[in-house]
């Protein structure tokens, strides 16, 4: 069962990111402020979800979040910071375009690049803790989706509107049979149809 608040005495965000693992494309992230009395039976983490249930409840949760906000850094800002410090800035951006500003961050992970003065707390697994962290993915999952489904079509052999950019096999063969594209990010290597990522 998912809990309403890390803490009670703050204005607390959650945030997570999604798309960390992928050889194509951004990695999104969100921050969500949710008001303490949120509830919903389907609300997890955004992996244990169906595609289905998850566009559901992204309606949901921007209808009741106090706040929300999604916001990213592209291929070529992951090759020049890398994936962690960029899933970091994609998260300061989100929190940065909320419209409250939020006074604790619950952030999913063990690591996290402090934003300003605010304090946070770092949650391992913490999308399937909290309400906040779970809408989160929810939000970063569903807009990175649509931001894939939509550059598909520019290079459909390597098959995005499914594999969103994640390295399946196919993908991984697509990408050493024609090399990589704008979108992909050189410094994750593809050496054999297993994957290597330095």
């Amino acid at each position: 069962m998912l809990l309403a608040r890390y803490q009670h005495e703050f204005i607390e965000a959650g945030c997570d990111e999604a798309g960390r693992g992928c050889l194509a494309g951004p990695v999104f992230a969100a921050a969500v402020i949710l008001p303490d009395d949120f509830d919903h039976h389907l609300l997890n983490d955004s992996k244990q979800l169906s595609e289905e249930v998850r566009y559901e409840l992204r309606i949901e949760i921007e209808q009741k979040a106090v706040a929300h906000a999604v916001a990213w850094c592209d291929n070529l800002e992951i090759d020049q910071i890398n994936i962690l410090n960029a899933s970091f800035l994609a998260m300061h951006r989100a929190i940065a375009k909320l419209h409250l500003s939020p006074q604790f961050l619950i952030i999913d992970g063990n690591r996290f690049n402090k934003y300003g003065s605010t304090p946070h707390a770092c949650i391992i697994e913490g999308d399937g803790k909290y309400f906040s962290i779970a809408a989160a993915s929810i939000l970063a999952k569903t807009y990175r989706d649509d931001y894939m489904k939509q550059i598909a079509a520019e290079h459909p052999e390597y098959n995005w509107h499914s594999n969103k950019g994640y390295p399946t096999i196919a993908h991984r063969k697509t990408v050493l049979e024609l090399g990589h594209t704008p979108y992909h990010r050189k410094t994750f290597k593809v050496t054999n149809p297993q994957l290597t990522i330095f």
